[in-house]
C-alpha cells in the first residue's frame, strides 16, 4: 500500500477508501491473510522472537534481488535504489498511534463515523477509533512510505516469511518511482462542498482515489503471487484459474481475530483492494498482457469501484452510471450545514444489501446498481461535542437508480425493512403517504421517507416529510438515462466517464494508508500444489 498522507475529503465508498488509505496512503501497508497456511507461511509471527543480525543482513541484502524480480515480473524500470530500514514491534504500534492522532485520513474517518452509522453500516454504539488500532496493530504485515522512499522490514518476521512481502512492497517503490504516488493518488476535491457546483466537483472525482488504490494493491498482490510461485516456474498468468481462488482466500478472515470481530463494512473495506484489485488486475493481465496491468493502468486508471468490479467495463471503455445534484442549499440553508456527499457506488450497495438481506439478495442485487448518490446535513442546533457526534443530528438523502424497477422495488423493500435496526420508536405513517409508491415514518430522529418513482429509489431519513419530498423532486428533475459530460480526473471532458467518491471506500483508503495486512496474504497460494 502506498502513502498518501494529504487531505481528503471521503463519502461512503471513500470511507472504505480512506479506511484502506489509513493502511496504505501514509506509510504502512498490510496483507490481508487468512487461515495460516502449513506452508513457508506458517508459524506465529505474534510470539516470535525478533531476527539475528545474520538474518538482518540476509534480510537487508534481499531487497535488492527481489526488486529486480518485481522490476522483470511488473516491467517497471528501477529508476534508483530503494532504501530499507528494520524496526520492532513497538516502533510500529507508535507509528500507529501517531498516525490515528495526527493522519488527515484517521480525521477524516472520525468525521465519517455518523454518517456510516445513520446509513446502518455501523451500529450506533461502535467506536471506530479503537476497534481500528487494534485491527491494524494485528494485521500489519510490513510497509512503504512513499515520502521517505523507504521500505521497513518488521524484525519479529522471519526473513523467509517476509520476503514474498517484499515483494508487494517493492512493486509500490516502484510505482511511485513511475508515478509519484502520494500526487498520484491524491486526487479529490478538498474541503466540504457547499454549492451546486461544489457538489458536483466532488462527484466528478471522488472515488478515483479508491480504484487508483485497488490499481496499486492489485498490482502488488500480482507480484507477491508471481514470486511465491517463482520456485515453480509459475506465475498468476501461467494459472489464471488461481485468481479467483486467491480472492476468496483474502475474503476469508477466519485467521485473524480482531479482523472476524469486524462490522462487515470494515472487513470489506480492507480487503476491497486486495481481492478485488487482484482480479481487476490479472484481468487487465490476461487481455492486455503486463504492459496494460501494469504501466498502463498507472497512466490511465479506473475512476470507480465499479470499473474495479466490473474490469470489462473498464477494458472496453464503457460509459459508468453518474448523477447530479441540483442547487438544494436554499433548501438547507436555513435550519442545516453541509456535512458530507458522495457516489453510493456498487461496493456500497452489496455491503448495504449484504447487511440488510443477506448474501445472496446482495449478489443478486448489486449487479442491478445504475448509480447513487447521498448526501448528509447537519442541524445547526446541533452546537455541543456530544450532539454533533450523535446520528440525530444528521439528516441524509440518498438516491439510487436501478436497471430495471423490479431491483427498484426490491432494494426499497430491503431498506425499508431494516429500517428498525436503526431506530428504536420507528412508526409507520401510512396516512401521510400520498400513495402507494411512498412509505412515509416517525423515529427519534426525525421522518423518514422512502418512494420509487420507476427504477429509481429515493431515501430520506431525518429531513421534515414536506421538505424530504422537495428535495426528491428537485433531485428527480436534473437526472437523466443518458451518459452524462463530466471530467475526468486530470483529463479533457468526455462523454461517461466515471465519477464521484462511494462512502465505504473512504475506509478503503484510509485504512490502505497503514500499510501491507495479514489478512491480504491468500493462504490457499500454499495449498495450489505450486
Amino acid at each position: 500500500m502506498q502513502q498518501t498522507c494529504n487531505g481528503r475529503r471521503n463519502g461512503l465508498s471513500v470511507w472504505i477508501g480512506t479506511l484502506v488509505l489509513l493502511t496504505a496512503s501514509c506509510g504502512l501497508r498490510a496483507v490481508a491473510q487468512g487461515p495460516k497456511p502449513s506452508g513457508p507461511a506458517s508459524g506465529d509471527q505474534t510470539n516470535s522472537t525478533p531476527m539475528t543480525k545474520e538474518q538482518a543482513k540476509e534480510l537487508f541484502k534481499s531487497v535488492d534481488e527481489i526488486l529486480g524480480f518485481v522490476s522483470e515480473d511488473t516491467k517497471l524500470p528501477i529508476v534508483h535504489p530503494v532504501k530499507r530500514k528494520l524496526i520492532s514491534r513497538s516502533e510500529v504500534n507508535k507509528y500507529l498511534e501517531k498516525k490515528f492522532a495526527e493522519d488527515e485520513g484517521a480525521r477524516k474517518l472520525e468525521h465519517a463515523e455518523i454518517v456510516l452509522k445513520k446509513f446502518g453500516l455501523l451500529d450506533r454504539d461502535f467506536h471506530l477509533r479503537p476497534f481500528l488500532v487494534a485491527l491494524l496493530t494485528e494485521q500489519i504485515a510490513g510497509f512503504y512510505d512513499n515520502k521517505t522512499k523507504t521500505i521497513s522490514l518488521l524484525d519479529w518476521i522471519q526473513p523467509e516469511e517476509q520476503k514474498p512481502v517484499l515483494a508487494h512492497e517493492l512493486t509500490h517503490a516502484l510505482q511511485d518511482q513511475r508515478v509519484d504516488l502520494t500526487k498520484w493518488s491524491d486526487v479529490e476535491e478538498k474541503g466540504i462542498a457547499k454549492t451546486m457546483e461544489e457538489d458536483n466537483r466532488h462527484l466528478q472525482t471522488d472515488e478515483a482515489e479508491t480504484a487508483r488504490s485497488a490499481v496499486a494493491e492489485g498490482q502488488a498482490m500480482v507480484t507477491y503471487i508471481d514470486y511465491t510461485l517463482r520456485p515453480a516456474g509459475k506465475s498468476l498468468v501461467d494459472a489464471p484459474e488461481l485468481a479467483a481462488r486467491l480472492k476468496d482466500s483474502v475474503a476469508n478472515s477466519s485467521g485473524s481475530p480482531v479482523l472476524s470481530r469486524a462490522p462487515l463494512l470494515l472487513q470489506r473495506s480492507l480487503l476491497f483492494p486486495y481481492g478485488d484489485g487482484l482480479s481487476f488486475e490479472q484481468a487487465v493481465l490476461v487481455k492486455g498482457g503486463k504492459e496494460a496491468a501494469f504501466a498502463g493502468t498507472l497512466t490511465n486508471p479506473p475512476s470507480s469501484s465499479f470499473e474495479i468490479m466490473t474490469p470489462e467495463v473498464y477494458l472496453a471503455h464503457t460509459p459508468v452510471p453518474v448523477l447530479r445534484l441540483p442547487d438544494i442549499h436554499p433548501l438547507l440553508e436555513a435550519e442545516y450545514l453541509p456535512y458530507d456527499l458522495g457516489v453510493m457506488g456498487e461496493l456500497d450497495v452489496q455491503i448495504l444489501t449484504e447487511l440488510f438481506g443477506g448474501q445472496a439478495i446482495a449478489e443478486a442485487l448489486s449487479p442491478a446498481w445504475n448509480g447513487g448518490v447521498y448526501f448528509a446535513a447537519q442541524r445547526k442546533s446541533a452546537v455541543t461535542a456530544a450532539e454533533r457526534e450523535s446520528t440525530a443530528s444528521l439528516a441524509l438523502l440518498y438516491v439510487s437508480h436501478w436497471r430495471n424497477r423490479d431491483s427498484a422495488k426490491t432494494f426499497m423493500r430491503v431498506y425499508s425493512a431494516k429500517l428498525a435496526r436503526k431506530y428504536a420508536h420507528l412508526v409507520r405513517r401510512s396516512a401521510d403517504e400520498a400513495d402507494d409508491s411512498e412509505q412515509v415514518y416517525s423515529t427519534e430522529e426525525g421522518d423518514v421517507l422512502i418512494s420509487i418513482s420507476g427504477s429509481s429509489v429515493f431515501v430520506g431519513e431525518g429531513f421534515e416529510l414536506s421538505l424530504a419530498r422537495k428535495l426528491r423532486d428537485k433531485i428527480a428533475a436534473v437526472q437523466s438515462d443518458g451518459p452524462l459530460q463530466v471530467v475526468g480526473v486530470g483529463q479533457a471532458p468526455q462523454v461517461g466517464r466515471p465519477a464521484g467518491h462511494e462512502l465505504s471506500l473512504g475506509m478503503v483508503q484510509g485504512l490502505s494508508s497503514f500499510g501491507l495486512m495479514k489478512a491480504a496474504i491468500p493462504a490457499t497460494i500454499y495449498s495450489t500444489g505450486h
